[in-house]
């Protein structure tokens, strides 16, 4: 598009589809039919099973802190995807031990505790931050540091995060991104502050 869309359901991004379908269809024929490959998610808390809060902070449903935005689709992504990722910036705030509320399952309490609720979906694969790379252990489920950014250490990873956080023996230090990266971010960050640089 040419510019930044405003929500998913902005019309700049069918310009060049060939077809636009209805959300109703997209959950009932796609989606829960388990024929989406990946799905991205975000959210204002996740633990360390990669569940995800977007619900409500603080106190409890009726009378909590804050109110978020809700569900939307993100409970149908994270049980029919055939894989999630989630991408959130890394904080005490974010990546808690515990979740005020679970609106999106990723590994619930564990192992196994996906295929009890009989999800189509793997769950999360991977929790991209900006400080690395957590991805679930096999044998756990539990969300385990891989891969670290460029320039961020294992402690600050450790300080971010609510729980005594798994480090891989030894995490890789991923690729900072290219030159054209760059620019292609910072042309995007201009449009979205309005052409300010």
């Amino acid at each position: 598009p040419g510019r930044l869309p405003l929500s998913i359901g902005d019309g700049v991004l069918a310009d060049t589809a060939d077809s636009v379908i209805s959300v109703p269809e997209i959950f009932n024929y796609w989606l829960q039919p388990g024929r989406i490959d990946i799905g991205f998610l975000g959210g204002a808390q996740v633990d360390r099973f990669g569940n995800i809060n977007t619900t409500v902070i603080g106190g409890d449903y009726a009378k909590p802190k804050v109110r978020l935005p809700g569900a939307g689709g993100a409970p149908e992504i994270a049980a029919s995807c055939r894989e999630v990722l989630i991408v959130m910036r890394m904080s005490p705030r974010s990546f808690v031990a515990k979740l005020d509320f679970v609106t999106s399952v990723g590994y619930g309490t564990g192992k196994g505790y996906r295929e009890k609720l009989g999800l189509r979906g793997r769950g999360p694969v991977k929790v991209i931050t900006d400080l690395g790379v957590l991805e679930p252990d096999p044998r756990t489920c539990e969300l385990t540091l891989t891969r670290l950014s460029p320039g961020a250490t294992v402690e600050q990873a450790r300080e971010a995060v609510g729980w005594p956080l798994k480090v891989a023996d030894e995490p890789t230090v991923q690729q900072a991104p290219t030159d054209t990266e760059l620019t292609v971010l910072r042309e995007l960050k201009a449009t979205i502050d309005g052409g300010a640089k």
